[in-house]
C-alpha cells in the first residue's frame, strides 16, 4: 500500500498519535550585478533569454568564473546564522537532466559546504522561542524557468507545450538546510511559517537578496514526517517542493501532517517522494520519487578551483554584519514604548521598517503606528496590495501630522488627503492647497453654522444650558456638513459655550 490518498486526519486528532519531525532546504537567490559563474547580467523580468552568456548555456570549451561577491554573500550569510566558515570548500556537478538546467548538471557543493553547524533562535507570535539547528549552507546556481502553456493551472500536466527562460540560469544561490526539527508538536505549521519569515529577514536585512517570495528570490522545499508518540526513530518524509509564501509554508506543513496522519492510520506506508503543492485547493500533489545524493552523481567541479578563507577575511565580513533582526526588535519596542500584542501586530503586519524610517523622519511612535496600522492598512486592504505598493512614504506621514497639529486640517481630511497622495496627487501640502480643504476656523462662518445649527435643535441646546456638555457633539454634524467636514472642532466647542455664556 502506498501513500496515495485523498483522505485527512483531523490535524488536533493526528497530534495526538504522532509527532512531527521538520526539516527545511530554503533557496536564497543572491542579488549580485551578474551571474554566479559568469558575466551574465542578474536582473528579474527582463525579455526571455537574454541574460544568457556561452557560460550559462554551457556550451563546448566554455569555462566558468566565480563571483566573489556572491561568495562574500555567503558567508555573510553563514555567519548571520550562527554557522561555522570553511577553510577550504570546493564546488561539485550535480548531475541530473531537464530542461531548464542546459549543463545538463548544476554546479553546486556536495560534502564541503561554505557555511556549516549553526543555529537560528525562531520567536513565534506569543513569544515562545524555538533553536532550529542549520546542518549547512552551500552554494549553488538556479537552473532556468520552464512556462507550461495550455492545459490547467499552468502546469506540466496536460500542458501543450513548454518555453523555457535562460535568464535566470546560473543566477547565485545559498541552499540552507536544517537539521531535522522535533518538538514542535502542535505548533509545527506556525514554526514552519517563522522560520521562513526569519530566514527572509536576515537575508534582506544583510542587503544580499531582495528576498521576494513572489519573485522566486526565497523558495522552501519542506520535509515532514510522523513518528508515533512511542517511536525512536523516524518515520518516512516527504519534500514538498518550491513552496513561495509564508502562508503556503504553514498550510502545506499541516496538510502533509493530515495526510501523512491518514496514511499511517490506514496501515500503508510513506512513500519518499516530492510533492506540489496547489495554493487553490491548499493541498498537495505526488511529484516524483525522492532522489538520493547517490543518484545526482556528484563529483568534484573539475574546472573551478577551491575556495579558500583567510580568518582575517571572515572577520572583516563578520564586522560589516548589520544589527540582528532579533535584537532589532527589542531594540525598537523598548525605544518606542509599544505593549507586547501592539509591537506583534507592527511585525506581523510587516511595517517595522515603515515605522522606524517614519520615527527617523520626526513623528512620534505612537503617530506612526496610527497610520500605518490604521488608515493606511485598510487602504492596502481595499486594494488589495502590499502595503508597500501604495506609495505612501515617511515623510508624507511627517507631513499630514504636521498638518494637523498646526490644526489646518483635522483627522477626517487627513484621510481624505491620504487617499489623493495614494492617488498621485501631489504632497498632502499641495492637495489641501489645490482642493481648499484647509480647516474652515474663521469665526465668522463658524459662527453662522453654529447659530442654524442651535436653532435646528433647540432640546439640543436646552441639555447643553442644563449642564450636559456632551450634548454639543450633537451640534458638531450640522456644522461639519455645512463647512464639508472642514470646521475646527475645537473652535467649534468653544463658539457653542460663548454663544450661551457658559
Amino acid at each position: 500500500m502506498s501513500n496515495y490518498t485523498d483522505e485527512l486526519v483531523d490535524f488536533d486528532t493526528a497530534l495526538d498519535r504522532y509527532d512531527p519531525v521538520l526539516g527545511f532546504e530554503v533557496h536564497v537567490e543572491l542579488n549580485t550585478k551578474t551571474k554566479m559563474f559568469s558575466d551574465a547580467p542578474n536582473a528579474f523580468g527582463d525579455e526571455p533569454n537574454t541574460n544568457v552568456t556561452p557560460v550559462d548555456l554551457g556550451l563546448p570549451g566554455v569555462l566558468p568564473v566565480v563571483n566573489k561577491t556572491a561568495v562574500e554573500y555567503s558567508i555573510l550569510i553563514g555567519l548571520a546564522l550562527n554557522c561555522q566558515i570553511a577553510e577550504k570548500c570546493g564546488f561539485a556537478r550535480k548531475n541530473y537532466f531537464y530542461p531548464d538546467t542546459p549543463k545538463n548538471f548544476q554546479t553546486s557543493q556536495y560534502d564541503d559546504p561554505i557555511a556549516h553547524d549553526g543555529w537560528l533562535d525562531i520567536e513565534l507570535e506569543d513569544g515562545e522561542v524555538f533553536r532550529v539547528e542549520i546542518e549547512r549552507a552551500h552554494m549553488e546556481e538556479d537552473a532556468g524557468k520552464l512556462t507550461h502553456m495550455g492545459g490547467a493551472a499552468g502546469r506540466i500536466q496536460g500542458a501543450d507545450y513548454s518555453l523555457v527562460d535562460y535568464n535566470r540560469a546560473g543566477v547565485p544561490l545559498v541552499e540552507i538546510v536544517t537539521k531535522p526539527i522535533v518538538g514542535a508538536g502542535k505548533r509545527a505549521p506556525e514554526l514552519a511559517r517563522a522560520y521562513v519569515a526569519a530566514i527572509r529577514e536576515i537575508v534582506k536585512n544583510l542587503g544580499v537578496s531582495d528576498a521576494k517570495m513572489e519573485r522566486g528570490n526565497v523558495r522552501c522545499d519542506a520535509n515532514v514526517s510522523l513518528m508515533p508518540k512511542d517511536a525512536d526513530k523516524f518515520g518516512t518524509r516527504t519534500e514538498t517542493k518550491n513552496v513561495n509564501s509564508l502562508r503556503a509554508v504553514e498550510h502545506a506543513v499541516r496538510f502533509e501532517i493530515e495526510r501523512h496522519a491518514a496514511v499511517l492510520d490506514s496501515g500503508a506506508k510513506i512513500v519518499q517522494e516530492t510533492r506540489h503543492w496547489h495554493e487553490d485547493t491548499r493541498s498537495t500533489t505526488s511529484g516524483r520519487p525522492k532522489s538520493d545524493a547517490d543518484d545526482y552523481r556528484y563529483f568534484p567541479e573539475p574546472d573551478l578551483v577551491p575556495i579558500v578563507t583567510t580568518a582575517e577575511w571572515v572577520e572583516e565580513l563578520r564586522s560589516r554584519l548589520p544589527e540582528p533582526p532579533a535584537e532589532r526588535r527589542k531594540r525598537l519596542k523598548a525605544e518606542w514604548g509599544y505593549a507586547d500584542k501592539e509591537f506583534r501586530d507592527v511585525v506581523n503586519a510587516g511595517v517595522l521598517d515603515e515605522i522606524e524610517a517614519t520615527v527617523a523622519a520626526g513623528a512620534s511612535a505612537a503617530v506612526a503606528r496610527k497610520w500605518w496600522m490604521g488608515e493606511i492598512a485598510r487602504l492596502a486592504k481595499a486594494a488589495d496590495k502590499e502595503i508597500a505598493d501604495l506609495g505612501v512614504t515617511p515623510q508624507t506621514i511627517v507631513e499630514l501630522n504636521s498638518l494637523i497639529e498646526g490644526k489646518k486640517i483635522n483627522d477626517k481630511i487627513a484621510r481624505q488627503v491620504l487617499e489623493f497622495v495614494i492617488a498621485g496627487e501631489g504632497t498632502p501640502s499641495e492637495i489641501v492647497e489645490k482642493r481648499g480643504l484647509a480647516v474652515v476656523n474663521d469665526d465668522d462662518a463658524l459662527g453662522k453654522a453654529v447659530d442654524e445649527a442651535m436653532a435646528a435643535m433647540p432640546d439640543v441646546v436646552e441639555k447643553i444650558k442644563g449642564g450636559k456638555m456632551q450634548a454639543i457633539g450633537a451640534l458638531m454634524g450640522p456644522v461639519m456638513k455645512a463647512t464639508r467636514g472642514q470646521a475646527d472642532a475645537g473652535r467649534v466647542r468653544e463658539i457653542v459655550m460663548e454663544k450661551l455664556g457658559l
